[in-house]
């Protein structure tokens, strides 16, 4: 399996409009996040794990040729609001399916009506297949656990993969879903900034998470333009790193 960072960014991007910080000016390109989301590559398969309002652009820059399904693990903004763009893939290779909750379902499903519309008047939607998580499911042989998490007080899923997972936007992991951490070895986690944060976590929480499941290795995400690239990794143990948009890891 590869794993790519399309993006690594919390919901205003960075830079942040309007913000003239060092982080937002910084000439890094590590520096540079669009809105969050990963890309999944197995066995020919190709799975986007939500799709950020930057999916077309993300998709351009990783040359993404085909998708076989979308997996969702919230319907915030940030995390759909790239869905249309897939429409390109539906209109070459059919209906595609894509998997959440039943609460994000029908979020996404009130947000897209036009495309669950049996009468809507015009073309070019996408054709999806909606399906929904109800527990662990099979993707061409390839497990995902979903893993229940706290967004501030709305649930929301993380996802594991092997002995890998994803875990964006939260603030609190129950100790049943740690229970379903335990011998994860790339761990991907929400780390917002140092300063705590209502609905998500910040580095010293999720160091804490690291401490206490000791991953082999460790990629922050969701990061807002508080953190800069290359300083904060330079206090971060061994083992942990800032991600950044591009980043590809292969298990």
């Amino acid at each position: 399996m590869k794993l790519t960072f399309l993006g690594t960014g919390t919901s205003t991007g960075v830079p942040t409009l309007g913000c003239h910080c060092r982080v937002c000016e910084s000439p890094d390109p590590h520096d540079k996040r669009t809105r969050c989301s990963v890309l999944l590559e197995f066995d020919g398969r190709v799975v986007v794990i939500d799709t950020a309002p930057d999916f077309r652009f993300q998709a351009l820059r990783e040359r993404i040729e085909r998708l076989d399904a979308v997996v969702f693990t919230h319907a915030h903004v940030d995390h759909v609001m790239g869905l249309d763009d897939i429409r390109v893939f539906c209109f070459r290779q059919g209906a595609i399916p894509i998997y959440a909750d039943a609460h994000c379902m029908a979020n996404i499903q009130r947000i897209f009506k036009y495309v669950f519309d049996a009468n809507y008047p015009a073309g070019g939607i996408p054709k999806l297949e909606p399906r929904i998580i109800e527990g662990p499911f099979d993707l061409w042989g390839q497990a995902m656990i979903p893993l229940p998490v706290f967004h501030g007080e709305l649930p929301v899923l993380g996802f594991r993969f092997g002995r890998a997972a994803y875990v964006t936007d939260f603030s609190s992991i129950p100790d049943s879903t740690m229970a379903l951490l335990e011998g994860v070895e790339v761990l991907i986690l929400d780390a917002l900034r140092h300063k705590p944060h209502s609905t998500h976590s910040n580095v010293q929480q999720s160091l804490a998470i690291v401490e206490r499941l000791k991953p082999q290795r460790t990629f922050f995400t969701h990061i807002a333009h508080e953190l800069g690239h290359e300083e904060t990794n330079a206090m971060l143990p061994d083992g942990v790193r800032l991600a950044y948009d591009g980043l590809k890891l292969d298990f």
